[in-house]
């Protein structure tokens, strides 16, 4: 039998557009927050993997979801997981939601409107930030704020791929409705270069993205851990630039990633802000700091 993890994509937590357990996070974290994504990122390569059809996608993502729940011990990911989540008494709930987000991309190909995405994003992007928060023991009041956050990272990967998914997936995330808007249809999201109306189309949901993403700004100061406030702050610095290349660059021709220098030197100004604002605000307690 084929495993989920023979499926993999190669692709590990050192490539994603964002810090995913870093050396920022305290030690004792670190390995139930990379179980974790070691399971999304199984999952998602399921649903992403261009030679598997949908039924067995299906099949393989049940599966997963069955070893979480102690249904089964045939999906190593799954497997790790659930025994991690046991050691520190937590659900598995974020991990399932993220299941059903995967589901809906094997099935669901197009999105018609913002509330649409963001529904979506509930499922896909939400859990991952609650999940962090939860392991940091963090109150639930954290959560609204880490959802504009979450959800912002997950439309500028949706903006920053809108081309690769469609050509490769046939995937749409960008709203039917922003495409109507603008005069742009799905099918010039194959082309080597935007369209002067899909490029406005894109744009505008740069801008409409840069402001959920403000809406989590308050969220590096509501949590108690300092080292996760770090953290945070790294990955809302990363965000903003990624949304400010998204607002002035055509996805499908130009470059708007960022390279590693740029990471690395976001990831210090974003922990220089991050103890600065903590130490001149009424910041909750911190329990505890880089390097602590």
């Amino acid at each position: 039998m084929t495993t989920a993890g023979e499926l993999r994509s190669g692709k590990t937590h050192r490539d994603e557009n964002f810090p995913v357990a870093s050396w920022i996070i305290h030690p004792r974290h670190r390995g139930l927050i990379l179980a974790f994504y070691n399971f999304v990122r199984t999952a998602d390569d399921i649903a992403d993997h261009a030679s598997l059809d949908s039924p067995t996608k299906l099949k393989l993502l049940d599966e997963l979801e069955a070893d979480l729940l102690g249904q089964g011990a045939g999906q190593r990911e799954a497997v790790v997981l659930r025994n991690a989540l046991a050691e520190r008494g937590l659900p598995p709930r974020h991990a399932r939601d993220l299941v059903t987000a995967f589901r809906m991309d094997v099935t669901k190909l197009r999105y018609e409107d913002w509330d649409d995405l963001i529904h979506y994003c509930s499922y896909s992007a939400m859990p991952v930030g609650r999940f962090v928060l939860d392991v940091h023991g963090e109150s639930s009041t954290t959560w609204p704020a880490s959802d504009a956050v979450c959800a912002a990272l997950q439309i500028n990967n949706h903006l920053q791929d809108c081309g690769k998914d469609f050509r490769e997936l046939n995937r749409v995330y960008i709203p039917r409705d922003a495409l109507a808007r603008h005069g742009a249809s799905v099918e010039e999201l194959g082309s080597p270069r935007a369209s002067v109306a899909l490029l406005a189309c894109l744009h505008e949901l740069a801008g409409k993205n840069e402001a959920l993403l403000r809406e989590g700004d308050a969220l590096e100061l509501q949590v108690a851990d300092g080292r996760v406030a770090c953290e945070i702050a790294v990955i809302q610095t990363y965000a903003r630039q990624i949304v400010r290349l998204l607002k002035a660059r055509d996805p499908l021709s130009e470059r708007v990633h960022l390279g590693k220098a740029a990471m690395a030197g976001f990831s210090l100004s974003g922990i220089v802000g991050a103890i600065w604002r903590r130490a001149t605000t009424n910041a909750p307690l911190s329990r505890s700091t880089p390097g602590a």
